[in-house]
């Protein structure tokens, strides 16, 4: 941060310094901090994107946002911010002083930004010299915008949360009710020009179990199904009505695979028949983008606080939680022990003791987990899946895969292919 009074700075502000140095470079993500009069008093964004990305929270109305969140009357949890053109921030507070102090996250697109959509989007701003200065600025600055997947954004928004109010929440306690629509991603993958028939069936299977498992980490394999197949294809004059089609369908479906997930008809039922009639009243198909996203966003998370071992204490279930949303990197004991705030040893005996294994263990087997869907859904060698999933070398994670699951995972994939085709051709 580079605060405008070092002197002033509270203890919470020293906790962002620090928490700033946890999150890679690459990620971009900034904190901003304002009082709640709007005033700026400090940034971890770099000098030379400062002015626009401020400039950006402020035309967008993200600001406003904050402000009218930090004298709402209940603000205990973070809250996401959102924008026309899709761009995000979150809010949170911190009350050291008399006088709070606002924090926004941000910003990030959860998805890289398509120029021609974005600059449709911006022309529907008001139409002044200080706006197309800024718009002309913001576009000619595409590649350098933060672009963070929705999971891994809401897992830092958390972490800033927590180190501010020295609260231990966990990721379901940033959207506990039906997410808004208009506070999530606008756009996702453009239609293909074909559909692989094959990939689209292994895909809707990849993504109907994670939600009867209740599986956070469900971006990657999210968006690679919008890309194979946006919809069902119905021909017609009316784009949008194709659109609510779509959603309508996987409501149903999703709706049917969270009560196999264990939730209950009398919860899933009228949540999907809620997010039809969202659908059904949308003008537009951002929005309705948003509500598909939002939609597959609560359910997973319904069925994976029903998931949740009761027996678990909370740290150790915001371990897990971590664990799942960190596949794609390499997990340390030590960033775990900082993220609950206990020492290593105790964590390891801790963690051992509620849950029947080593952290080391845990970690491996819900890697190859993650590679069971990956080997059955997706075209990625052998070694790009080791990779992805942040194994050491391709040996150790072959290794793995057969300690867990009985075969190598060439093996697997023969086997799930095999099973597939009969599957398929079956009356």
């Amino acid at each position: 941060m580079e605060p405008h009074d070092i002197q002033n700075m509270t203890r919470a502000e020293q906790n962002l310094v620090l928490l700033q140095s946890l999150i890679p470079r690459s990620e971009k993500l900034y904190v901003w901090c304002y009082d709640t009069d709007g005033r700026f008093v400090a940034t971890s964004c770099p000098e030379e994107d400062k002015e626009l990305l401020h400039e950006t929270l402020v035309t967008l109305g993200a600001l406003q946002q904050a402000l009218d969140y930090a004298h709402a009357p209940v603000h205990d949890v973070p809250k996401i911010l959102g924008s026309s053109i899709g761009m995000q921030w979150a809010v949170t507070l911190e009350t050291e002083r008399r006088q709070s102090l606002v924090f926004v996250i941000g910003p990030v697109f959860y998805a890289p930004p398509e120029e021609r959509k974005l600059q449709a989007s911006l022309r529907n701003l008001p139409y002044t010299g200080e706006i197309i200065s800024w718009r002309k600025k913001l576009l000619s600055s595409l590649s350098h915008l933060p672009v963070i997947p929705y999971a891994i954004f809401i897992r830092y928004i958390m972490m800033v949360h927590n180190t501010l109010t020295g609260e231990q929440l966990g990721l379901e306690d940033l959207n506990a009710g039906p997410v808004p629509v208009r506070d999530l991603v606008r756009d996702l993958p453009p239609k293909p020009a074909q559909r692989d028939r094959t990939k689209v069936y292994l895909a809707e299977k990849a993504l109907l179990q994670m939600v009867r498992d209740g599986d956070i980490n469900y971006q990657s394999a999210f968006q690679n199904s919008m890309h194979l197949s946006p919809g069902v294809p119905v021909e017609g004059q009316d784009p949008l009505r194709q659109m609510k089609i779509s959603v309508v369908v996987f409501a149903t479906l999703i709706t049917r695979a969270a009560m196999e997930g264990g939730l209950s008809p009398e919860i899933a039922y009228p949540l999907g028949d809620s997010y039809i009639q969202s659908a059904e009243n949308s003008h537009d198909s951002g929005e309705i983008n948003a509500l598909t996203y939002a939609m597959y966003h609560d359910f997973i998370y319904r069925v994976h606080q029903l998931h949740a071992n009761p027996d678990y204490s909370h740290a150790i279930q915001k371990c897990c939680d971590y664990i799942a949303l960190s596949l794609d990197r390499k997990i340390r004991t030590a960033d775990l022990a900082a993220l609950v705030g206990y020492s290593e040893y105790y964590l390891t005996e801790k963690f051992r003791k509620e849950t029947g294994l080593s952290i080391n263990t845990y970690i491996r087997q819900a890697k190859v987990d993650r590679a069971l869907i990956l080997l059955s859904t997706t075209d990625l060698s052998i070694r790009e899946i080791a990779e992805r999933l942040a194994f050491s070398t391709v040996n150790f994670f072959i290794k793995s895969f057969r300690e867990t699951a009985g075969c190598t995972p060439a093996q697997y994939r023969k086997q799930f292919q095999h099973t597939a085709k009969k599957d398929q051709a079956a009356p």
